[in-house]
């Protein structure tokens, strides 16, 4: 934001040095000359800013008519009002920018490179990716990476996770017994010393 405030102050002191430059390098253009030669670029100006105004709104008015969104025809507004207020300050460096902003030719490009870089970040940090659809609309982004730890194989001496389906326990026996199946692997675990009894599974 400081760097703005000290661009925008920083162009009255270049106006200034270049009003200064020019009219004591020439001898046919004095202070009276300058001073007429920015007050008719300063209005010249505003009446591309008018002219470009309707145009604007024209534009504005059929795209909401269309039921379309006239992002492109607000950001001309704004680039327009902007260019209004560099036309109307005194001096060589505000006039030159503010016909960049008001003429299409070089206010589209402006325009384009504005939306790109600056409202549709801005846009973006403010609304979580919303703005420009960048978001995740199924499932969470480390999903995947989840799955792959929860299926992966314990190793030696860790715990195993059991479901209802990996385990039976046979209680019509009068001895209890129940039977663990790890996929290739089986372990068996009695509560009795006896491994050949024919009841434990």
């Amino acid at each position: 934001m400081l760097r703005w405030i000290f661009a925008l102050l920083l162009i009255p002191f270049l106006d200034a040095v270049i009003l200064a430059i020019v009219v004591s390098q020439t001898t046919y253009i004095g202070w009276v000359g300058m001073v007429l030669l920015v007050v008719l670029t300063g209005l010249v100006g505003m009446l591309l800013v008018r002219a470009e105004g309707r145009r604007t709104i024209r534009k504005m008015q059929r795209s909401m008519a269309q039921g379309k969104p006239p992002t492109n025809e607000l950001l001309d507004g704004g680039l327009l009002i902007a260019a209004g207020a560099f036309l109307l300050t005194p001096g060589l460096v505000t006039d030159i920018i503010g016909f960049l902003l008001v003429v299409p030719l070089t206010r589209l490009p402006i325009r384009a490179a504005l939306k790109r870089f600056v409202i549709v970040p801005y846009a973006d940090k403010k609304t979580g990716g919303f703005a420009s659809g960048k978001v995740w609309t199924f499932g969470f982004p480390d999903e995947g990476m989840a799955r792959e730890s929860s299926q992966a194989s314990p190793a030696d001496g860790g715990t195993y996770d059991l479901g209802a389906d990996d385990y039976s326990v046979d209680a019509n026996n009068s001895e209890e017994s129940y039977t663990i199946d790890f996929g290739n692997e089986s372990t068996t675990d009695e509560l009795d010393d006896d491994t050949d009894d024919p009841s434990a599974r």
